[in-house]
């Protein structure tokens, strides 16, 4: 495990980074204490990502859920009730890997993934920039379009104008130079700049400039621009920060909803970045999703045990892990740890980063997930990758993360309903012969209830007087429905005039009398020719 750790651990400086600011965003978007998010992230670090099978995988409280908790929260009583619905979810994601529910997320298309992607990567870049300014707002860490306090992601944007603040805006400016130049430049020239990550140089120069400026009017930043963790005074004011489940109130059945609907769109959401974080791994692993189910269930369990959030594999941590050298889980792992310790040990010094430094690091995370080339490349692949690629896309930036992708997943399942359509069969014409029309009809290696439509359309418009060849050789499943169009189309084809030569593993038969009785006479089941 500790083979990579020369990578992992400046990776989990820049994770360590990218999380701060999202554990207590997403909280404050929540509803929730602060202190919340910051539980959610140590458990996501140290626990899931122990337990989990996934090499450059990040879990922590996740934006996609914030609505759902802020709602609970007040809908069952109080947060320790929701605690409870936590704990719960945790117990159902158990079950859901027990099962094998994992298996699910091999099936969301390619395109889908690239979008979800790409969209986070821009939805990130749209929320940061009020951020990067100064214009310091709670739905920056909110990834939905139409925001809390009933504002649209755009008209947050619209609002820097008259909310620039000078001091903020510089250091963000500096900071995003010095991640530019690092990463384009420095990163190439030696090694240290390769252990030494930019993140860590321009949040060290975060800090100075806050203290350096601390007496100037115009670019002093305090309050509301500079990270916020909770400061305990003592260690009981520490451990009194933690919350924990009323179990009392587990017969309530808001409660038993709340975790299922947390379970069911936490495990989505899991195996989405799953197989979004593994398609964008350079070591190309494969994480065993049935095995990430059971770490994140374990997760939430102790994360609602504790009073944290609940908890997700999220693809912005595991994409700058990724961006930034991360090679095994003890990347994941010891984010977690330095969050931990972090608050424990240097909670004031965390309160001297300005946001906009942060800010900075995440349009640098954003810029690599939504690079311009990206939507070109799509395009040239054609309409049935470009399409469901950019519809997630729009979906995710103007509504939220997950009917983005529900968006881009139902029209990729109408492209395969259309290529299915088209694919079913091959026709070769060929000349007259005797003063009868030659048709090869070739049918493909599986035909389904999905190309009823396509062979339909094709035996309707065949002509008169026409020597018909249906060859089934490369067919190895013909379903159910297909036999019964071509049991229909019998009594069609005498009426026109139209020869059936049938040719097909079990032999040839010319102007069968009957195709269900040719395939054994077996209408109420889908017929395997191999």
């Amino acid at each position: 495990m500790f083979k990579y750790i020369k990578n992992d651990l400046p990776a989990s400086i820049v994770v360590f980074f990218v999380a701060l600011p999202l554990c207590l965003g997403i909280a404050l978007a929540s509803g929730a204490p602060l202190f919340s998010g910051l539980i959610a992230g140590i458990v996501g670090g140290i626990v899931v990502g122990g337990l989990s099978g996934s090499k450059i995988g990040v879990s922590g409280p996740a934006a996609g859920l914030a609505a759902i908790v802020l709602t609970a929260i007040g809908a069952l009583g109080g947060y320790q009730n929701f605690l409870v619905a936590v704990v719960l979810a945790g117990v159902i994601q158990l079950i859901f890997g027990v099962l094998k529910a994992g298996i699910i997320g091999y099936y969301f298309p390619s395109s889908v993934i690239k979008g979800m992607l790409t969209g986070i990567g821009v939805i990130i870049i749209l929320k940061q920039i009020p951020n990067f300014f100064g214009y310091d707002e709670a739905s920056a860490w909110d990834l939905e379009f139409f925001e809390l306090d009933g504002g649209t992601t755009f008209s947050e944007i619209f609002q820097i104008i008259n909310n620039i603040h000078p001091g903020a805006a510089l250091i963000g400016i500096v900071s995003l130079a010095i991640l530019i130049l690092w990463d384009k430049v420095l990163s190439k020239k030696g090694k240290i700049f390769q252990l030494v990550q930019g993140p860590l140089v321009a949040v060290v120069l975060g800090i100075i400039f806050f203290n350096l400026t601390g007496a100037s009017t115009v670019l002093s930043i305090s309050g509301s621009h500079l990270v916020s963790v909770p400061i305990p005074e003592d260690a009981a004011s520490f451990f009194n920060q933690f919350s924990f489940p009323n179990f009392a109130a587990i017969t309530q059945a808001d409660i038993w909803v709340t975790a299922f609907t947390i379970a069911l769109v936490a495990s989505l959401e899991t195996l989405l970045c799953v197989e979004a974080s593994d398609k964008i791994d350079p070591d190309k692993n494969v994480t065993p999703t049935n095995r990430e189910l059971l770490a994140q269930g374990t997760g939430n369990i102790v994360s609602g045990l504790i009073g944290g959030l609940p908890v997700t594999q999220v693809i912005v941590r595991s994409s700058a892990n990724v961006q930034s050298g991360g090679k095994s889980k003890m990347s994941t792992i010891i984010h977690g740890f330095l969050l931990l310790i972090s608050v424990i040990l240097i909670p004031r010094l965390l309160n001297m980063i300005p946001l906009s430094v942060l800010a900075a690091i995440l349009l640098v995370v954003g810029y690599k997930l939504a690079k311009p080339a990206l939507f070109k490349d799509m395009y040239k692949m054609g309409w049935k990758q470009s399409v469901p690629f950019f519809v997630t896309v729009f979906g995710i930036v103007f509504t939220d993360l997950l009917m983005g992708i529900s968006l881009g997943l139902a029209v990729g399942i109408v492209v395969i309903l259309l290529k299915s359509y088209q694919n079913s069969h091959f026709l070769h014409i060929e000349d007259k012969s005797n003063g009868k029309h030659r048709i090869k009809m070739t049918l493909a290696e599986e035909v389904t209830f999905f190309n009823k439509g396509a062979i339909l359309k094709e035996l309707d418009s065949l002509p008169r007087d026409t020597y018909l060849e249906i060859n089934l050789i490369k067919t190895r499943y013909l379903d159910n429905d297909i036999i019964e169009i071509l049991e229909d189309f019998l009594h069609k084809a005498e009426e026109r005039n139209i020869d059936i030569k049938l040719v097909s593993k079990r032999g040839v038969v010319e102007n069968p009398s009957s195709f269900i009785r040719f395939f054994n006479e077996r209408p109420k089941s889908n017929l395997s020719l191999s």
